[in-house]
């Protein structure tokens, strides 16, 4: 099995016959059901899944082999993977978050500002969670074409145009 790419994490049990709340991280979250089954981090867990509905913040969700709240209690905080093979080739100028960790994000002048931590989205756009370089402060830094003008994952660099006075 090659590189997994964590697309989902279960937040919760849902009501009291083992649904769980899911929290997807596809770019259109039912789409999460069509890369099942999904694997547990090291993959020794496979589950079906069926998207019951949709709720604040995510989906319930049936998994196969949950079949009471306390199995859907005990996969709180799970995280959800399927092998990078499994999914679609991306579009020029898109990419996985998965990718984007550790880059090197630099300004325009070259100038090292420092590694992304994270990929955050909390609604109208994503944002890049920026550790700035030798300190223990992060930023955040709206990932719009204007502001990130240029990704290279090839060469591991992330250049950015910041308003004035983020960085």
């Amino acid at each position: 099995m090659g590189e997994l790419i964590c697309v989902g994490a279960v937040v919760g049990a849902f009501g009291i016959k083992g649904e769980v709340r899911l929290k997807s991280f596809t770019s259109i979250p039912e789409t999460i059901a069509d890369y099942a089954p999904l694997l547990t981090e090291k993959g020794e867990k496979k589950f079906d899944i069926v998207i019951t509905g949709e709720i604040k913040n995510g989906l319930s969700v049936r998994m196969s082999g949950i079949i009471s709240k306390e199995d859907a209690d005990n996969l709180k905080g799970t995280k959800l993977y399927v092998p990078r093979e499994r999914l679609p080739e991306l579009y020029e100028d898109e990419y996985y978050h998965t990718d984007l960790i550790g880059l090197s994000v630099q300004n325009l002048e070259g100038d090292n500002i420092g590694n992304i931590k994270s990929v955050l989205n909390h609604g109208a756009s994503d944002l890049l969670e920026v550790e700035i370089s030798n300190e223990k402060n992060s930023i955040l830094i709206p990932f719009t074409q204007k502001i990130v003008p240029k990704v290279d994952i090839k060469n591991s660099i992330v250049i950015v145009d910041p308003p004035k006075g983020l960085v």
